[in-house]
C-alpha cells in the first residue's frame, strides 16, 4: 500500500467564501500514481469546511445564503463573550459542514458524480491564507 501526501495552498476573501478545490486534486491524485484507494481531504483549522456542491453560481450562492441563515453572523453567541472577539458564527457554520473529506479512487479518478466537485468553504470573518492536506492511500 502506498501512502501519498501533498497540499493545497490558497488564499481567501472569508466569510463564506467557496473555492473549488477539485483541479488542485486532480493533479495531486495524477502525481501520485495511486489507480485504486481514497483520497482525503483536511482543514486544519476551527473556521474551514470541506464538501461536495455542484460548482455553479446560483448553487454557490444558495449554500453561502443558507450557512447565515443557520449561524447569522449577529447572533449572540457565548464564544464571541469568551473571547471578545466576533467569529463564533464562523466556527458553528464550519462544523456543520465538517473539516475533512473522503473520495474513493477508480482507475485512478476520483469517485465523483457528474456535476460534484470538492470545495473549501472559508467561514471566518475575514480573508485568510488557507493550506488543505491532501492524503492518498492505495495502490
Amino acid at each position: 500500500m502506498k501512502i501519498f501526501t501533498d497540499k493545497i495552498g490558497f488564499e481567501t476573501k472569508g466569510d463564506c467564501d467557496i473555492i473549488d478545490i477539485t483541479p488542485e486534486l486532480k493533479k495531486i491524485l495524477e502525481k501520485s500514481k495511486i489507480k485504486d484507494g481514497i483520497v482525503n481531504v483536511f482543514i486544519a483549522g476551527a473556521t474551514g469546511a470541506i464538501t461536495t456542491i455542484e460548482y455553479e453560481p446560483g448553487l454557490v450562492s444558495d449554500l453561502q445564503n443558507l450557512l447565515k441563515k443557520l449561524a447569522p453572523e449577529s447572533g449572540d453567541y457565548g464564544h464571541n463573550k469568551t473571547h471578545s472577539d466576533s467569529n463564533a458564527h464562523s466556527h458553528l457554520r464550519a462544523s456543520l459542514l465538517g473539516p475533512s473529506l473522503t473520495v474513493p479512487v477508480d482507475n485512478g479518478k476520483m469517485v465523483l458524480g457528474k456535476w460534484q466537485q470538492v470545495i473549501f468553504v472559508d467561514m471566518d470573518n475575514r480573508p485568510r491564507k488557507r493550506e488543505v492536506t491532501v492524503k492518498i492511500i492505495g495502490e
